[in-house]
């Protein structure tokens, strides 16, 4: 396996990807990335991938645009250096949020990104916890969907007096999500009802479901500018909610997340490293669980040719 699996980074999670070449027992594969005099960027596979099956690690956070063009280009240099299959391994898919036409005249990208990614030679893709769940359905390969959600629950599970917490749906939208995560855990579900008034603002107005003595795990995909987050912990903390826990796959902590959550007073904030949290964002209560084992799991079977979905238990 080590002479035909071949694992590269195109630059915005170094560490994950180490990771996961680590539990695989690879060395991560080295190429060149340099700009012209223009500010083109270029890549140059450093070593043979003809007719190897390779995986290319890139998680689609901040500089969006800069991390999507390394990966496209990184993988049409693959392919021109003759790989037998290029897999797109996109810890977390930022575009996953634009996956329906809810205003006149905008793009739907998150399919347009799905045609460029084939475009640029990618014949599958590994990913994990889309936004919205029917993005999968934009591609024209294999994609394989993977979730953290069972091991933040082992996470939680572990806890004293996990018997006394109820998960939080942020709104009804993420409640199908949260209510995996409550069955998971054998706890009880709250929903939050919120309106977005833009895409930093929202504004909610009922709970349903019992908070009062609880301690409450908000539980969603991503937290950005934490906005809703807040939101959702004023509206508990009212209901009468015990100790308040935040959760989520992707920590992309955009805007002035990190100095409104530093503040909000929550037990602790639990994520994974699907996005990459540099020394100032990381506050003293968080805790970052690594998908590279799960990753490197699904890396594995996929090149060996096994059954993905035989990871998580039905």
């Amino acid at each position: 396996m080590k002479k035909e699996l071949k694992i590269f980074c195109a630059g915005s999670n170094p560490a994950l990807t180490s990771a996961i070449a680590d539990v695989l027992q690879l060395e991560q594969s080295p190429l060149k990335m340099s700009r012209f005099s223009n500010d083109n960027i270029s890549v140059q596979i450093l070593e043979n991938v003809r007719e190897r099956d390779v995986f290319l690690v890139q998680s689609l956070t901040t500089p969006v645009s800069e991390h999507l063009m390394k990966m496209l280009i990184t993988m049409d240099a693959l392919r021109s250096a003759s790989a037998r299959r290029i897999t797109a391994v996109i810890p977390y898919y930022s575009y996953a949020r634009s996956d329906k036409k809810d205003a006149p005249r905008i793009s739907i990208t998150a399919r347009l990104i799905a045609d460029l990614l084939k475009t640029a030679g990618a014949d599958r893709v590994l990913t994990m916890d889309l936004h919205s769940p029917q993005v999968h359905g934009f591609f024209s390969m294999p994609v394989d969907h993977l979730t953290a959600t069972v091991l933040i629950a082992d996470y939680f599970r572990k806890k004293p007096g996990s018997g006394n917490m109820v998960v939080v749906a942020t709104d009804a939208g993420g409640a199908k999500r949260a209510g995996r995560f409550a069955q998971t855990l054998n706890i009880p579900i709250a929903i939050v009802d919120k309106r977005r008034l833009s895409d930093t603002e929202v504004t909610q107005s009922g709970l349903i479901g019992n908070v009062k003595g609880k301690d409450c795990i908000i539980f969603d995909d991503e937290i950005a500018t934490g906005s809703t987050i807040l939101e959702t912990m004023k509206t508990l903390s009212s209901a009468g909610a015990r100790k308040i826990y935040l959760s989520a796959v992707h920590g992309v902590l955009s805007g002035d997340a990190v100095p409104r959550l530093r503040e909000a007073g929550m037990e602790e904030l639990v994520i994974t490293d699907t996005v990459d949290i540099p020394e100032e964002k990381r506050l003293k209560n968080m805790t970052v669980l690594s998908v590279a084992p799960l990753l490197a799991e699904a890396i594995r079977r996929i090149h060996t040719g096994e059954s993905i979905g035989e990871i998580f238990p039905h």
